[in-house]
């Protein structure tokens, strides 16, 4: 890259990062502006981002105290969210991954069972969760099992594309070299494959944290879901729209991890 480009590259990035910066101040203005003054020190209808941000530093300055049951931090609270939605979702995508590498590998038994996981797919991950509270009978690995479901299917459908998509030379020259059927699996489908599994993991890390905060507002006791329920059954607003916006910066930042890994194991032939 030459220095006009750099240059060119750079003035780009700088009118992107301004124009951003002017929207978030028309929609704070926006939204101070038709904010109800407070009346009898209670602000009529929703708190206006003054409000908000002075509870975000209030709950930011100690995240991580506990004081009982329905008392805790809103680091405490991301924590078992992240912690739920981390054992759920990594269980499903190595499931998910191989499944997906044998269908992938066995378009005959792709076809078969396509029907019954077009299925199950569309299904809303909360709809198991009537089922999981039955059969497990603890409500923490039901929300668990609600995570798996939410992150299975993207990831299994994008490995199987992967998969089917490899060349054929590729296994061709792996068989004639007489390569085992492991070393095969890790030195050329997963690599080969890797673009659209790491795409599927980033589409089911997006379901598993959108599921985690449903499912916890179902399940109660701890997480980021619960926190919201409980900030709003006591009307606090203020902690309710803060909570929301961290729920959206937590995404954001897993989402831009597995933007990174992606660019990582990107190629071309």
């Amino acid at each position: 890259m030459n220095g006009i480009d750099r240059v060119a590259k750079t003035k780009e990035r700088q009118k992107v990062i301004i124009s951003s910066l002017l929207f978030l101040v028309v929609v704070v203005l926006f939204w101070q502006l038709n904010t109800k003054p407070s009346v009898g020190g209670r602000t009529e209808g929703l708190p206006g981002p003054f409000l908000v941000a002075e509870r975000a530093w209030e709950m930011i300055a100690n995240p991580f105290y506990d004081r009982g049951p329905n008392d805790k931090g809103i680091g405490v609270q991301l924590v078992y969210s992240l912690g739920r939605m981390a054992v759920g979702y990594s269980v499903a995508s190595v499931v998910a991954i191989f499944l997906g590498v044998i269908l992938g590998l066995y378009p005959t038994l792709y076809r078969a069972l396509n029907p019954y996981i077009q299925i199950l797919k569309p299904i809303s991950p909360l709809a198991w969760m009537p089922l999981f509270l039955y059969t497990i009978r603890d409500s923490a690995w039901a929300a668990v099992m609600v995570i798996f479901m939410s992150s299975l299917w993207p990831t299994l459908a994008n490995t199987a594309f992967g998969v089917s998509s490899i060349k054929r030379d590729y296994l061709n020259v792996s068989s004639l070299l007489q390569i085992s059927w492991f070393r095969r699996l890790f030195r050329v489908i997963l690599p080969a494959a890797a673009p659209a599994i790491v795409a599927g993991l980033r589409i089911s890390m997006g379901s598993a944290w959108i599921a985690i905060v449903a499912a916890e507002m179902l399940i109660g006791g701890t997480g980021i879901g619960y926190f919201v329920w409980n900030e709003w059954n006591n009307l606090q607003l203020t902690s309710v729209i803060f909570a929301i916006l961290m729920i959206g910066t937590v995404g954001v930042l897993l989402d831009v991890g597995f933007a990174r890994l992606a660019k990582v194991v990107t190629y071309t032939e």
